[in-house]
């Protein structure tokens, strides 16, 4: 799980173009909004489009699960392990 999370937080980093900001600045299990690393809602929507394209998943954008699933670093990876096929 945690070479996903490392893949999440690249991701992030990339598709945000977060340049000041490092795999390891990024806390798994800390808020991705608000508190947190401090995403916006369009920030969600570049990231849920990029997750669509990498992981082959899909997300619903007024979807309650899909909010929680974009909680943190940690819970993202573990929706993605989730939907994964085996």
């Amino acid at each position: 799980m945690q070479q996903l999370e490392q893949e999440i937080k690249e991701l992030i980093i990339e598709v945000l173009q977060l340049e000041d900001i490092t795999p390891a600045d990024i806390d798994a299990a800390a808020p991705l909004f608000g508190d947190g690393l401090g995403l916006d809602s369009i920030d969600a929507l570049e990231l849920g489009v990029a997750l669509q394209k990498r992981y082959g998943i899909s997300l619903s954008a007024n979807s309650e699960e899909t909010r929680r699933h974009f909680a943190s670093v940690q819970s993202l990876a573990t929706m993605i392990a989730a939907h994964r096929p085996q």
